[in-house]
């Protein structure tokens, strides 16, 4: 699998999700109240709003993982049908996406959620040891209209990329800190 972009480095998946949880953590544990309410850049939410959306990236991630696994072994029309029908319905997932977090902050507060992280990482770095060549190369196709990181076909290897992919987008807009 030398050169293979599909290719899964396993090790480096974990030192990235460790390395997002200890920066999730830090974020929580030095944003104030004031900082979470806090506008973000280029984005409508706030800051505590922000990193909802970016711990759901990685819950989103264990659904994509199982899609993929069973559209993998279907013919890959049936997966680009279903991309494009997901495509078709952007706006409303878009507003879904926005007013998620929206009210997810208000449930879980700094706490639950780098609890939440927690979990949702440990979950998923128990899985790439258990995965074989043939399953990390599984795949399907995606809305690409949904996230910037969604391509046309993604295989079970490039899921395990993602949320942490996802994850680094989404910190640059972040305002945390003392502001200007």
């Amino acid at each position: 699998m030398m050169g293979d972009p599909s290719a899964l480095d396993r090790q480096a998946v974990l030192d990235d999700y460790d390395r997002a949880r200890r920066t999730f953590h830090a974020l929580l544990n030095e944003a104030t109240p004031a900082d979470l309410a806090r506008q973000t850049c280029r984005t409508r939410w706030t800051n505590g709003q922000l990193l909802w959306h970016m711990l759901f990236g990685y819950f989103v991630t264990r659904v994509l993982l199982g899609l993929a696994r069973g559209f993998g072994r279907l013919p890959r029309r049936a997966s680009k049908v279903f991309a494009r029908v997901l495509d078709a319905g952007t706006k409303p997932f878009d507003v879904i996406n926005y007013l998620g977090p929206c009210g997810a902050v208000k449930v879980f507060g700094p706490r639950r959620m780098g609890a939440a992280f927690d979990r949702i990482t440990g979950s998923l770095e128990r899985r790439p040891a258990k995965e074989s060549e043939r399953d990390l190369a599984r795949g399907m196709h995606y809305p690409v209209r949904w996230d910037p990181f969604f391509k046309d076909f993604m295989t079970v290897s490039d899921l395990y990329r993602y949320p942490t992919q996802h994850f680094d987008f989404h910190h640059d807009q972040l305002t945390l800190g003392p502001s200007d």
